[in-house]
């Protein structure tokens, strides 16, 4: 089992919402729980690990599009759920205490910055010479811990080095607001390039959801 803090899962998971501008996360059982309201997301249950609650659950839910998080391996969750549940592909829950291991650089030529600020959220963009959105990330405030959410790079634009550019800014904005303790989730792809600057892992993070048919 993972030693995960249910205070962090809860930080994290209100600053999931603000920066989605979702309704917040409340208390379910040992986990937590928030609205999505989306077609293909309609409640999350999140879990610091898999437990007789997780477990319970997952027995109870035969609606399409629920997702149940735990803060687990895949093989742990495999384990434990009939086979109506699709295990989604990994994440990893990674903290960093800055300052990251980034050699400070330009934004490339021919680039831009713009900011947007709303729910404890700030959205870093970086957008083209042509107005087109090349990179953007957000940073959402919740007490002493700054949570990374949501970096996405425009295929077109990669290895530009942008999104390592477009932490540094985020970065920034924490350390102006005296926050050193950096945390986010992680696909298999972004942690590898997250380890590089300095990140490291606090945890698996694994998704099942039963799928509409």
């Amino acid at each position: 089992m993972n030693n995960v803090s249910s205070d962090i899962i809860d930080k994290w998971l209100k600053a999931w919402s603000l920066s989605r501008k979702l309704p917040l996360p409340v208390k379910y059982k040992s986990g937590f729980k928030v609205e999505v309201g989306e077609e293909k997301q309609k409640i999350r249950y999140v879990f610091p690990e898999i437990n007789d609650d997780f477990i319970e659950l997952s027995k109870q839910i035969d609606e399409p599009w629920i997702y149940l998080k735990a803060c687990a391996s895949p093989d742990e969750v495999k384990d434990e759920i009939s086979e109506n549940w699709i295990i989604q592909p990994p994440g990893y829950m990674m903290g960093c205490s800055s300052p990251m291991n980034i050699s400070r650089k330009n934004l490339c030529e021919g680039y831009r910055l713009e900011y947007e600020k709303y729910n404890s959220t700030t959205a870093v963009k970086i957008i083209d010479e042509n107005g087109e959105l090349a990179c953007i990330g957000r940073i959402v405030l919740v007490n002493d811990l700054a949570i990374y959410d949501r970096i996405i790079t425009e295929e077109n634009h990669q290895r530009k080095g942008l999104a390592t550019f477009l932490m540094q800014e985020l970065e920034k904005i924490a350390l102006s607001n005296g926050i050193h303790n950096n945390f986010l989730v992680a696909t298999e792809q972004g942690k590898s390039l997250y380890e590089t600057m300095g990140w490291e892992l606090y945890s698996s993070y694994t998704s099942i959801v039963i799928p509409g048919i």
